[in-house]
């Protein structure tokens, strides 16, 4: 038997091992979750009311309905008659300080005779179907973050794995796990514009994109057992240019980072390669190595290289309902010389969660710290900043969300970031030159399409 003395050092030990393990963090109490189908929030996490002065209405269902877009000519804008209710420019932008993001304020201090910021009536469209909001309240009571530093999501499927977050890290997997539908087809092309204008195009092909987190004949076991925790599939063949036609690639997002895989097919080897390290600020080829793999979407990947602080909600001007986007005639009218055209670029004010990233003790990356905002509606990161080693602000990031009423939700638009230090800038899914847009893909793919056997038993050359 112990002695009193032994008892009393085992207590301490033990004591000090619960101290010292990483912190995870549960799920909220039944009684807390029934604010989701109250007066208070909405179904998905997001004050019902708007702000005092009206200038952000009260959330009434969103956009829903209208015929099923085919993928053919550009897909509509609910707003094309709204014009809009100001613009930003350098010369007035003190009168909107205070809602306006530091990267926001830079691009137009940068280029005060070309950038601007249109502001239109805000227009809360986002919405989902009714199984993602019943799934979204099952997550508020049974889904829980992981320890730091990733804090994986556990038992969440279907819906916002947080929708009352209590920290940066379960706002991140918010955005991360945020709603788009549960398969689309997309054609894009994707340019790097230099310093001095010259706009280069990175790729041309098409990407198709599967959720099986969004599954909507699935469920958590399947979810769990089935796709073993792997919540994004991603394939992109190109068709150009000339030098990169026929690369392909093929990526598996994994609720454990240390799970994600990416795969790149080369058409000078013929053969299928894994990545040793296809995350974090390692260039992607998908962007044909100008961005780094969380450059994409704002964040895009594991979490465990930061430390997460959640700021806040804030009102701020963002980019917002971006169907305007879709209606340029070809990518040249979209592209100017330092960033997109402000004439096909949304904004409307919104509140968002302001999430602030520093890097974390022994870590390594190009990007010192990064400020994130995160629409509260779709949970989908808009803009984002990020500082480099020496704490100057280094790229300023972006996002835009379409509006598709018959999903309904918003899908992916152009994202990409300036890079304010060496002057260059890059856009991914531009749709313009194509034929058509994104559509969705009713049923999806088998798994084995995102597999690599996928691209060795593929036609490509």
């Amino acid at each position: 038997m112990r002695t009193a003395f032994q008892r009393a050092r085992l207590a301490v030990a033990v004591t000090l091992l619960a101290a010292a393990a990483p912190l995870a963090y549960a799920a909220v109490s039944a009684e807390e979750a029934e604010k989701l189908k109250g007066n208070e929030l909405t179904p998905f996490g997001a004050e019902r009311a708007g702000n005092a002065d009206g200038t952000i209405p009260a959330w009434d269902g969103g956009l829903t309905g209208g015929s099923r877009y085919d993928g053919k000519g550009k897909r509509q804008d609910p707003f094309a008659g709204d014009k809009p209710l100001y613009s930003v420019t350098a010369s007035n932008m003190g009168e909107y300080e205070a809602v306006l993001t530091e990267g926001t304020k830079a691009m137009l201090q940068k280029y005060p005779d070309s950038y601007r910021i249109d502001v239109y009536e805000t227009r809360r469209t986002f919405a989902a179907p009714d199984w993602y909001y019943d799934n979204t309240f099952a997550n508020a009571t049974r889904a829980s973050a992981g320890p730091a530093p990733s804090y994986a999501p556990t038992d969440a499927f279907g819906g916002v794995p947080f929708p009352l977050p209590k920290n940066g890290a379960e706002v991140m997997w918010n955005h991360l796990l945020h709603w788009r539908g549960h398969a689309y087809e997309q054609p894009m092309t994707n340019a790097l514009t230099s310093a001095d204008g010259r706009h280069v195009v990175t790729a041309v092909g098409n990407s198709q994109v599967q959720i099986p987190y969004f599954d909507p004949k699935g469920s958590l076991e399947t979810f769990q057992n089935q796709h073993k925790g792997d919540y994004w599939l991603f394939r992109m063949v190109n068709d150009g240019p000339p030098i990169r036609a026929g690369e392909a690639i093929i990526g598996r997002e994994n609720l454990n980072p240390d799970q994600t895989r990416t795969w790149v097919y080369l058409t000078g080897q013929r053969r299928v390669r894994m990545l040793p390290n296809s995350c974090c600020d390692t260039p992607t080829p998908a962007a044909a190595g100008v961005a780094g793999f969380d450059d994409l979407q704002v964040w895009l990947g594991r979490l465990d290289r930061f430390d997460w602080n959640l700021v806040g909600k804030k009102e701020m001007l963002i980019p917002y309902n971006a169907n305007k986007s879709q209606q340029a005639p070809n990518i040249d009218a979209l592209l100017m010389a330092n960033h997109l055209n402000p004439d096909y670029v949304r904004w409307e004010r919104h509140r968002v969660w302001v999430v602030e990233a520093t890097l974390r003790d022994g870590q390594r990356h190009t990007a010192s710290k990064g400020t994130y905002y995160i629409d509260e509606d779709s949970w989908r990161a808009v803009t984002g900043e990020r500082y480099d080693a020496k704490g100057d602000l280094w790229k300023v990031l972006y996002n835009l969300p379409v509006v598709a009423p018959e999903l309904p939700g918003f899908v992916q638009g152009p994202h990409g970031f300036y890079d304010l230090i060496a002057g260059t800038w890059y856009a991914s899914n531009l749709e313009a030159n194509h034929q058509g847009n994104l559509v969705l893909k009713e049923g999806g793919w088998p798994d084995n399409h995102f597999t690599p056997a996928s691209l060795t038993g593929s036609s490509l050359r």
